[in-house]
């Protein structure tokens, strides 16, 4: 049970993967894009965590034990890339609103063959 959130890491990253490779509908692969931005966003936190980990505050060990610290980093880098993941998505939704209004579809092929037209 102990590798239970890498396995949750690899179906929602397979999921991701295979709705942004098989959809040709523009939202459909944006929201596959977002599944596999959380997988990411999950593995790191993960990595990040220890059992019986404390906040890295220094505070008087008891009795000369070593205290265990939870490693900061990784969840500060992930409140950064959350940032950047949801400007980056409000970005491809309108770029979306600007291709349906040009092409008048959002689906990759028609777009495509519109383009191959003379």
């Amino acid at each position: 049970m102990g590798l239970f959130n890498y396995w949750a890491v690899i179906a929602l990253m397979m999921i991701g993967f295979y709705t942004v490779i098989a959809r040709n509908n523009l939202i459909k692969t944006m929201i596959g894009l977002g599944i596999f931005q959380v997988s990411v966003f999950m593995l790191y936190i993960s990595m990040g965590k220890i059992s019986g980990g404390t906040a890295p505050i220094r505070v008087q060990s008891v009795a000369g034990e070593a205290a265990v610290y939870s490693n900061p980093v990784p969840h500060v880098l992930i409140l950064t890339a959350i940032v950047v993941g949801v400007a980056t998505t409000a970005l491809g939704l309108a770029l979306i609103i600007r291709v349906r209004e040009t092409y008048g579809s959002i689906e990759e092929d028609e777009i495509l063959e519109m383009d191959q037209q003379p």
